[in-house]
């Protein structure tokens, strides 16, 4: 149990995991942290005033009984300590958020509090993967490719099977790997390219449009579906147009009814704490237990980058190979 506030608030640093909602903002999940951890701040044993020696005025009776007024030292706190003069010890958190979520979506959401927030950056420099369970209905098409929005088109779905689907999302895996390559900066026939393709850390370390490195079907049962995406620069409003797509290409149409967030980067849902356990105790443990999954993300990335940015030889070569003729 954390003994003083002092001592809670120089631990609050670092990164961690919640659990978001659907039909809740990012935005009320970061405040929502923020207010809990003021509070239990607050509530906490809080400095004790500093104290100081005044000579303070006091009447003493001489040996002829006349009051002689004199001034004697006396401890007493600092008024500027007190708790009605300087106000509040805790008033404001910086707590950072890391890859969004939108207002449908849900699952592992990563903030930042202190210096976590310099991790969050470090950690989208890194551009880690991410895993989503999306699932997906036969048979009506949206405005926003989700099942809440306008339908505009129903279609039948009955000539839809296991084999066809199955072949949809090997050509879409198929055309992102291709995508994958082009935007990756090392040159394929290289060593380096094969010792990260065979650790499976062959992917862009710049900004790329959206990618998925994996795609598989995990339940089938028309005109239900559910998916597992592995993807990089997406957004949530991505993984929905590829459901839509996914539609187009078997002849009919289909939405998306749900986007779960299961793993972001070295986080997955089994360390993001749920509503219940934001609190100062349960999110300081989370806070202890990231740090070292965290630098050894950080620092494989960074790896990653130094061994597919390209090095003086090749920028020589591609000099060299861009030069006019004279």
């Amino acid at each position: 149990m954390v003994r003083s506030a002092v001592w809670a608030y120089r631990g609050l640093q670092g990164v961690f995991a919640v659990y978001k909602a659907p039909g809740v903002h990012w935005k009320q999940v970061r405040d929502t942290v923020e207010t809990n951890l003021l509070k239990e701040l607050k509530a906490l044993k809080q400095p004790v005033p500093r104290q100081q020696i005044k000579f303070l005025p006091a009447g003493t009776e001489g040996a002829d009984g006349v009051l002689q007024l004199t001034r004697v030292a006396t401890v007493v706190p600092v008024l500027a300590d007190h708790v009605l003069v300087k106000g509040a010890a805790y008033t404001h958190l910086k707590v950072g958020a890391g890859h969004r979520l939108d207002y449908q979506s849900s699952g592992v959401f990563v903030l930042g509090i202190g210096h976590g927030n310099k991790i969050l950056t470090d950690m989208y420099n890194s551009h880690y993967t991410r895993e989503y369970t999306v699932s997906g209905l036969f048979g009506k098409a949206t405005e926003d490719f989700s099942d809440a929005g306008k339908v505009i088109e129903k279609t039948t779905y009955d000539h839809i099977t296991r084999d066809k689907f199955e072949r949809v999302l090997a050509m879409i895996q198929g055309s992102n790997q291709r995508a994958m390559l082009v935007h990756t900066r090392i040159d394929l026939k290289s060593q380096e390219a094969y010792e990260l393709a065979v650790e499976g850390r062959l992917r862009p370390m710049d900004k790329s449009p959206p990618i998925i490195l994996g795609l598989r079907c995990l339940e089938y049962s028309p005109p239900h579906f559910t998916l597992e995406i592995q993807c990089m620069h997406e957004t949530q409003q991505y993984l929905r147009k590829i459901i839509h797509e996914i539609g187009l290409e078997l002849r009919s149409s289909a939405v998306c009814t749900k986007v779960r967030r299961t793993r972001d980067g070295p986080f997955t849902a089994d360390c993001a704490l749920l509503r219940t356990h934001w609190d100062l105790q349960n999110i300081s443990r989370a806070l202890k237990e990231s740090r070292g999954r965290t630098a050894e993300l950080v620092r494989e990335n960074i790896s990653n980058m130094e061994q597919q940015s390209p090095n003086e030889e090749q920028l020589q070569e591609c000099g060299t190979a861009r030069a006019p003729s004279p």
